[in-house]
């Protein structure tokens, strides 16, 4: 009887810390064992060649959900988790989005019921929280936290998403007592809704003008309010989608004195520019998301910032809005910019284009590659008792890459609902060829081969990275922290 069900045989394995050359051997859907000559297995992956590296983790995707516009993601459970598993990635978390007046908890059930019957990879959910009323904040948080879902997201901006300043501390408070991590979309509102103002009476009504209606200071006076917030609350938090020099600057200086803020950035803000909105017709609206793309100065700091470590992850936020009357059209064939929904897709080129930037092109190392779009998400978000690194006893999440490939993306080579691509015409150098999740090839010779429904819910607390700091309330200097003293 063979051993094994599955071996990884004759692949350069990497890791957050390492590579090695190295078979992996795999048992109940387990890391069983690492090394050579590890015997016979029911079936054997050849990757002779080829990297090996852990199954992606996307820690901030949108599936299925209704944006505050009022119009759906194009993608269902399946076909976002097949664009997923083509891309390499085997992990996602999208967002239960509780809108005004809706019963999180019930929110919750509906996208499990989802997630259930169309994920191909493995699932775990923020809780997004608009309506923090008492029973919100008292009843369903604590239980949903309690059972498995440790994050929470807010927005500070777009007016039927926002939280005032009052409530974010509210927000901030329950999730230190339930050991949560907050995340959020962190924006002046007041800026942007005065710039957008100001840009329609004025007839400027094009794509283009998304970008300007976010103004650049918009987003570190937000990150530089919400990190004063969780110092006062001693509360960790991780802001979403990190696009200026300025925002970065903000967490490097936050960091630096010790605030437990932690920060990503996506691909729209390492390859994309605001002249990308600039095209002819409405087809700038394909590349309208928020915050907008920036400049290539930007481009060059968040970089460096990922280098220094201050920001830890790279995430797609695929929001995809197809470009149609039922998504980016959705208000009329020449909408303003303020009526086209914000969002692109992602979540199959996330991996392929970092893996191009820092592997094939050199601007990190591999285990650079590893460690932001697989290792580092994992931690923060709990999960890396299972998922994130190659180990024994892990999940047997594997991506074998063939690192010479050469494939220009098109609309048509994604798998996702939307119908296009915002990184069409770019050819990446590296792809996956095939994708293990769990010990199951997903994907062979780039072919999907998972079933709808048999990626698996990963129940989760809130993280290493939401632990406060271990003082008790009476430790705590009150003329320094206020907030600590209402526990």
């Amino acid at each position: 009887m063979p051993t094994f069900d599955l071996i990884v045989r004759g692949g350069s394995v990497a890791t957050a810390v390492d590579v090695m050359r190295a078979d992996i051997a795999i048992a109940d859907g387990k890391v069983a064992a690492i090394g050579h000559d590890l015997g016979d297995a029911r079936a054997v992956v050849d990757a002779g060649g080829r990297l090996v590296t852990p199954g992606g983790v996307d820690s901030h995707c949108h599936i299925e959900q209704l944006s505050a516009m009022g119009v759906t993601n194009a993608d269902t459970f399946e076909t976002a988790t097949a664009s997923a598993a083509l891309g390499g990635t085997t992990t996602v978390i999208p967002f239960a989005c509780q809108h005004k007046g809706d019963d999180l908890s019930a929110i919750v059930r509906d996208y499990h019921a989802l997630a259930g019957r169309g994920a191909i990879v493995d699932y775990a959910l923020h809780l997004i929280v608009t309506d923090p009323t008492p029973a919100t904040l008292t009843e369903q948080l604590p239980a949903l936290v309690k059972a498995g879902h440790g994050s929470i997201k807010i927005f500070m901006t777009y007016d039927a998403m926002k939280v005032d300043d009052e409530q974010v501390l509210d927000i901030l408070l329950v999730a230190r007592q339930l050991g949560a991590m907050v995340c959020a979309h962190a924006e002046n509102h007041g800026m942007i809704k005065w710039m957008v103002q100001r840009l329609l009476d004025r007839g400027y009504t094009a794509p283009k003008y998304h970008a300007v209606s976010h103004p650049r200071g918009s987003e570190a006076e937000a990150f530089n309010r919400l990190i004063a917030m969780s110092e006062l609350i001693d509360q960790p938090i991780m802001i979403f989608h990190v696009s200026t020099a300025e925002g970065a600057a903000t967490i490097h200086a936050a960091r630096g004195r010790g605030v437990k803020v932690f920060a990503e950035t996506c691909p729209q803000y390492l390859f994309l520019t605001a002249e990308d909105l600039d095209k002819p017709g409405m087809e700038g609206a394909k590349w309208c998301c928020s915050p907008p793309p920036r400049a290539a100065s930007d481009i060059e700091a968040l970089w460096q910032a990922l280098a220094r470590g201050d920001l830890q992850t790279v995430t797609s936020d695929h929001a995809p809005f197809s470009y149609d009357e039922k998504g980016k059209f959705a208000n009329g064939p020449n909408p303003t910019f303020k009526q086209i929904p914000n969002g692109m897709p992602g979540l199959q080129a996330r991996m392929p284009l970092m893996f191009d930037a820092i592997v094939s092109q050199g601007r990190m190392d591999v285990t650079d590659f590893v460690r932001i779009t697989a290792t580092a998400p994992a931690q923060l978000y709990n999960l890396a008792d299972r998922k994130g690194s190659i180990a024994i006893s892990k999940d047997a999440d594997l991506v074998v890459w063939d690192t010479e490939r050469e494939v220009t993306l098109t609309d048509d080579l994604m798998a996702d609902a939307t119908g296009y691509t915002p990184y069409v015409g770019r050819t990446v150098k590296g792809w996956p060829e095939t994708v293990v999740r769990r010990g199951e090839v997903i994907v062979a010779d780039g072919a999907l081969t998972g079933r709808a429904g048999s990626g698996e819910f990963l129940p989760r607390g809130g993280g290493k990275a939401a632990e406060p700091t271990g003082r008790t309330a009476a430790e705590f200097d009150p003329a320094r922290n206020f907030g600590a003293v209402l526990l």
